[in-house]
């Protein structure tokens, strides 16, 4: 496999679960990763992590629904080091049906995802541009393909976030691509949550939720945070130059979907 010495990197929600995973992977191919999220203590931790493996990270700590203060960073940020690979990804919104959630959450949603995505694809763009070579991945949801029920925000915004992408992926100069990757269960902070939410509103125990979320799973279990982050790091690698506008499931062939 190839190193990408020289290469940088730039993941959102970084503090745990997939976004962990995948700056740890981006890292072991040589690529110096700055991990974003809110959580501070978090963030190092990840951070100390990758370099007591031998990798070049690091941090800061900010809130992506401050798209000014976003905004403001990745502009001073680039002026010291250009960003060859973005990872967006945030967590999904809370759980609920949509015909009564508020308007205010799905404004909330908006920032926080596609606000926020469209603020660090304008800023790192033109390093990319620059540099003949960039790649964009989004982490979205299966909910792109099939909505998910009870997510009834979070499947909006996940499709609001596919259409941004691949109208992106007709605009990007040759050279950078935009590709999503949309997991399935995987266990994350984000999933126990959602467990949690489920059984308490069903009134059944954590396990049988869980069991009736695998049913429809062929490879029967949670995916693991560093598989999905395999799939990033591919599409993040040279070798995926010619992947653009995709959504690629990583969800152990729980989608129906053709395509």
């Amino acid at each position: 496999m190839t190193r990408w010495d020289g290469r940088r990197a730039c993941v959102t929600g970084a503090s745990a679960g997939i976004g962990r995973a995948a700056a740890a992977a981006l890292a072991a191919r040589g690529a110096h990763v700055e991990l974003v999220a809110r959580r501070g203590p978090e963030l190092e931790e990840a951070t100390d992590q990758i370099r007591s493996r031998g990798g070049q990270a690091s941090f800061t700590s900010l809130d992506l629904a401050d798209t000014e203060r976003l905004k403001s960073w990745a502009r001073e940020y680039v002026t010291r080091s250009p960003v060859h690979i973005l990872v967006n990804n945030v967590s999904g919104p809370a759980p609920g049906a949509l015909l009564t959630s508020d308007v205010a959450d799905l404004h909330a949603g908006m920032t926080l995802h596609l606000a926020a995505a469209q603020t660090l694809v304008q800023s790192f763009e033109p390093g990319m541009r620059d540099a003949g070579f960039g790649r964009i991945i989004n982490v979205l949801s299966t909910s792109v393909r099939e909505p998910i029920p009870n997510l009834g925000v979070s499947n909006t915004i996940r499709a609001a976030m596919a259409g941004w992408s691949k109208t992106l992926s007709r605009e990007l100069a040759p050279g950078i691509t935009i590709n999503n990757v949309l997991p399935g269960f995987t266990d994350t902070e984000r999933l126990a949550t959602l467990r949690a939410h489920l059984a308490k509103r069903r009134g059944i125990s954590e396990k049988e939720v869980e069991a009736q979320w695998l049913a429809g799973v062929p490879e029967g279990r949670l995916a693991r945070p560093e598989e999905v982050a395999a799939a990033i790091e591919f599409l993040a690698s040279p070798e995926a130059g010619f992947i653009r506008g995709v959504n690629l499931a990583v969800d152990g062939g729980r989608t129906n979907a053709i395509a």
